[in-house]
């Protein structure tokens, strides 16, 4: 007992000294990001204050610059370059040359980084979630849940474990190679491109940026030309955080543009990561052919919701009502199947009726509202079209949602929240990413019904399981053909950062997030050495050195069967062979003096 005191009192003091270090606040240097032309002070000037009229019907915006707006009142918000091909190469060539120098920092340099961001996401939140929702129409909070938290987890994810999944990893080095020791080393790939949507534009920079920069990377972000003003005074945030630490000015960069832009830097850089659409990731995917870059791809998105009879039926239901008004247009492409059994069905519809009446969209920045715009213009007639020919084919909308005051430039930018029933996959309501805020409820008899309807469907990014037995709702998740599930929630994974994010099918394939994603930045390099060098080296055996010895076959069917042999004994007389055949004199010149003859 008395041998064991004092490694206790070792161990108490260790613990007493982790908490009290814990209670010194580190010393992270304070940056200051000029808000100057982008706070809504009332003070703008008059060309600043129009309101804008996007063009309508097939034709987008192109040419030299992209018109910022914002969705929730059409107010005009200024415009940014659509850089062409030959500026894109010179930005990609700037950052890959910081980038060599950048390969050489230290964890310690990298994780100080993080922490000056992390500082700044924190001190200025209610900053960034209004730029965020200027640009996207989206709500405070919808905001601070998918722009805020996420960021921050993920740096917080890095700082306690990024570094121990980029050091070497060392393997078995099996059987045949004992005298060997075998890694993993994870070196930077280089320039990392990254083109990414406009749902989450604060997101959507640091989320690849993060992985990137900690992995020893350059990157060059292609923001959306919808979400192109928050993106470039996001920069802002990343360029001061850089100086800060003394590292490169140009080992970042955000670019603006068209798909000209986008095809551009597919061609120039190591590595391309896609967040956008099916259509535009098989372009992606067809120019990266080209240079053979790995390529990580999250495309669209058609969740499955399922709900068993034994539920907590008020929880689920406010749970299904924030899932697909993450569908709003303005977050992520949340819940969009609803399959509920058929005992709860009613009542399940009539649960999240009462909620969806009581919420109201509006500008999310003028008013107290549940739900802001549609980023997208024209958005909301492609969701008409979707309702409609579910209509058509048999469906009833059972409640909406209501408006509140809303600006007559900007009605075409809302959609009210929509709970619609008795639908079926014939409708392209079922097959086809809404991307906006519609609950189209579907009832099912059994649990091999739920997975055979979740599973119909040619996306697979996520899916959320309810039901009162846990090993229930686990073995219905397990069964699911998607990249993510949550059981007895709705996308909480990409709460977990240490989870990779990605899908299969349409969804696409990759993943971002976790070691899977940090490593994904990776040179993934195998290495293997001598364990007891120069005590032991690598000598290849008599029987099969130049010129081969006539047994040098026999030699290799010993050694294998010694090596690999299921039975001990077999193992045993195959190693009595193999030593044999080492020590017998010199049988290579046997061999050369038959052959002479």
């Amino acid at each position: 007992m008395a041998f064991w005191w004092p490694l206790l009192v070792l161990a108490f003091a260790y613990g007493i000294c982790r908490f009290l270090l814990m209670l010194i606040p580190p010393k992270v240097p304070s940056i200051d990001v000029d808000t100057s032309d982008v706070l809504d002070d009332g003070n703008q000037a008059q060309e600043n204050s129009f309101i804008y009229v996007p063009p309508r019907g097939t034709s987008q915006q192109s040419g030299k610059i992209v018109q910022c707006y914002e969705p929730a009142t059409m107010k005009y918000l200024g415009y940014v370059p659509a850089l062409t091909q030959d500026e894109v190469k010179d930005r990609v060539a700037k950052v890959r040359k910081a980038q060599k120098m950048w390969a050489k920092s230290s964890f310690k340099q990298r994780r100080m980084f993080l922490r000056i961001l992390l500082k700044y996401i924190i001190k200025h939140q209610a900053l960034i979630c209004e730029i965020s929702s200027r640009d996207t129409g989206k709500t405070m909070v919808d905001a601070s849940l998918g722009e805020i938290m996420t960021t921050c987890e993920k740096i917080n994810w890095l700082l306690s474990e990024g570094e121990r999944w980029l050091k070497p990893e060392y393997r078995s080095s099996g059987r045949s190679m004992l005298h060997k020791r075998a890694r993993v080393e994870f070196h930077p790939l280089g320039v990392i491109g990254a083109i990414v949507s406009w749902n989450y534009p604060f997101h959507n920079i640091f989320n690849p940026m993060l992985a990137a920069i900690f992995s020893g990377n350059g990157i060059v972000i292609k923001v959306s030309e919808h979400a192109s003003w928050a993106g470039c005074f996001y920069f802002r945030i990343i360029q001061s955080a850089l100086a800060a630490i003394g590292a490169p000015e140009d080992l970042v960069e955000v670019i603006t543009g068209f798909a000209e832009t986008g095809e551009a830097l597919v061609s120039s850089v190591d590595k391309i990561i896609f967040v956008g659409s099916p259509g535009v990731g098989k372009m992606i995917m067809k120019n990266a052919a080209e240079t053979l870059i790995p390529v990580t791809l999250e495309l669209g998105g058609k969740d499955a919701f399922i709900v068993c009879e034994d539920v907590d039926l008020d929880h689920v239901a406010q749970i299904a009502v924030r899932a697909v008004l993450q569908s709003s247009g303005q977050n992520c492409a949340g819940a969009e199947r609803f399959y509920v059994h058929r005992e709860i069905y009613s009542s399940f519809i009539s649960k999240v009726t009462k909620i969806i009446k009581s919420v109201t969209a509006g500008p999310p920045l003028v008013g107290k509202y549940d739900m802001g715009a549609l980023c997208m213009h024209e958005h909301s007639e492609k969701l008409e079209g979707l309702v409609n020919d579910a209509l058509d084919k048999g469906a009833e909308i059972v409640a909406r949602g209501s408006f509140g005051h809303i600006g007559e430039d900007a009605v075409d930018q809302y959609f009210p929240p929509t709970v619609i029933v008795n639908v079926n996959h014939s409708m392209r309501l079922m097959q086809e990413e809404a991307f906006g805020p519609i609950m189209p409820i579907m009832k099912f008899s059994s649990d091999e019904e739920a997975i055979r309807l979740a599973n119909d469907s040619k996306y697979g990014l996520g899916c959320a399981v309810f039901s009162g037995s846990q090993s229930r709702a686990r073995e219905i998740a397990s069964q699911i053909h998607s990249g993510a599930v949550a059981v007895n929630d709705f996308a909480v994974s990409y709460m977990c950062q240490s989870l990779p994010f990605g899908g299969v099918k349409h969804s696409g394939f990759g993943r971002f997030g976790g070691i899977e994603g940090l490593r994904a930045c990776c040179l993934v390099k195998a290495v293997v050495e001598d364990r007891w060098w120069p005590f032991v080296k690598t000598k290849i055996p008599k029987p099969i050195q130049y010129p081969v010895a006539e047994n040098g076959f026999e030699f290799q069917e010993s050694l294998v069967e010694a090596l690999y042999g299921l039975n001990v004994w077999d193992r045993l007389r195959a190693l009595v062979n193999v030593l044999k055949m080492l020590t017998e004199q010199n049988p290579a010149g046997n061999s050369s003096k038959k052959r002479s003859d």
